[in-house]
């Protein structure tokens, strides 16, 4: 529907990584960040980082519960180039929480200022719900 949508989207994600590296949050690699529920928290994302996320990930089994994250593979990520802002903002750095929620917070203004510019009304959600019900195409 918007050609140049997706590309504009991983703009978006580019520079979010950006300031992310600049902040510097310690990873230790335990894939809590995919157990949602395990962990307390929920990821949540916009319909347009659903739209990218789904066009290219691989097929998943439904319904998906709000437990964790189909597409973990033990430690692995399998849409890792396509994961959306939440997956790329959060660590479990104690030491980056709030620099991670200014992260977070400034890129989702800018996903909702491109929804905007491209009149697509925006959706935000938990993952589960947009990975069980049809997201409009556009893309």
């Amino acid at each position: 529907m918007h050609e140049n949508l997706e590309k504009e989207i991983r703009a978006i994600y580019a520079e979010a990584e950006a300031d992310i590296a600049q902040a510097g949050p310690i990873c230790q690699l335990s894939g809590r960040c995919c157990r949602f529920k395990e962990h307390g928290h929920t990821l949540f994302l916009s319909n347009l980082e659903a739209a990218v996320l789904l066009k290219h990930a691989p097929a998943y089994d439904q319904p998906v519960s709000e437990e964790g994250c189909p597409f973990q593979r033990g430690k692995l990520c399998t849409v890792r180039d396509h994961r959306p802002l939440g997956c790329r903002v959060y660590y479990c750095d104690p030491a980056y929480q709030e620099t991670g929620q200014t992260i977070s917070e400034k890129y989702l203004r800018r996903l909702k200022a491109l929804a905007d510019q491209y009149g697509v009304p925006w959706r935000y959600a938990p993952l589960h719900a947009f990975l069980n019900h049809e997201v409009e195409t556009i893309l």
